[in-house]
């Protein structure tokens, strides 16, 4: 059950629901959002980020009633604290990682073992992504990157963004020539291309847990549920997520 006997002390205690969540659900769960303020009454207040930032905010007390991640590990990181609540935890959405360039770009890569991205990149280009060492989409394209045989040529290239959605700007404005994104980060800007899609196989399943904290107001129970629901599914599938 959710603890929520306290009111005065949730994060919903003014009545408006605060959700923590990965920078790559940003378009998807702001629709998401609206639905569920339509339907319930309830208003939702969003805080995009890093999945890592925001497990670590929520260490530190930052009030959110929903934490959704773009990995296991950051949701694993909260629960082994007992900051979230097990019982309400679930996965909600799956994704893909891709290889962009910017949508004027030239480049043609077919992703395979040793594929030549470091001869991609040009004498001085610099490869974007999320920081390896804790953004969860930098962490998934380091895992690919090693299982294909070339990390070692390009680790000291990469532009390690706090966020996702940060590494994907810089190829949006032709300041890196490539990046490692997810899907629907791409298909969420019109000034990248896609190059590539990463075989599945060359990182851990891409799955988006969510559940609430141990702080959480009453109504974070709500919004899990209707981030399953069939109105919501609908506007992830829009988005390209895939299902979990």
């Amino acid at each position: 059950m959710l603890l929520c006997a306290v009111a005065l002390a949730s994060p919903a205690a003014d009545g408006v629901l605060t959700v923590f969540a990965a920078a790559s659900l940003t378009n998807a769960l702001e629709e998401v959002g609206r639905a569920f303020t339509a339907t319930t009454g309830v208003p939702v207040r969003f805080s995009f980020a890093s999945s890592s930032q925001l497990a670590k905010q929520v260490e530190s007390g930052a009030p959110a009633d929903v934490f959704v991640s773009a990995d296991q590990e950051w949701m694993d990181y909260l629960a082994s604290r007992r900051l979230i609540e097990p019982g309400t935890r679930r996965d909600i959405v799956g994704n893909r990682l891709v290889l962009v360039a910017p949508a004027d770009s030239p480049v043609k890569l077919k992703i395979g073992p040793g594929f030549p991205l470091a001869a991609a990149l040009g004498a001085r280009g610099r490869i974007a992504t999320g920081d390896p060492s804790s953004v969860p989409a930098g962490k998934y394209a380091r895992a690919a990157l090693m299982r294909l045989g070339v990390w070692q040529s390009v680790e000291s290239r990469i532009i390690p963004a706090d966020n996702v959605r940060t590494a994907l700007n810089f190829v949006a404005r032709a300041e890196a020539p490539l990046g490692i994104v997810y899907a629907t980060d791409a298909r969420a800007e019109k000034r990248v291309r896609v190059v590539d899609i990463f075989p599945d196989t060359t990182h851990e399943p891409i799955r988006y847990p969510a559940a609430a904290t141990t702080v959480a107001g009453a109504e974070a129970a709500g919004f899990l549920e209707f981030l399953t629901s069939e109105p919501a599914r609908a506007i992830f599938d829009r988005a390209g997520f895939d299902r979990p």
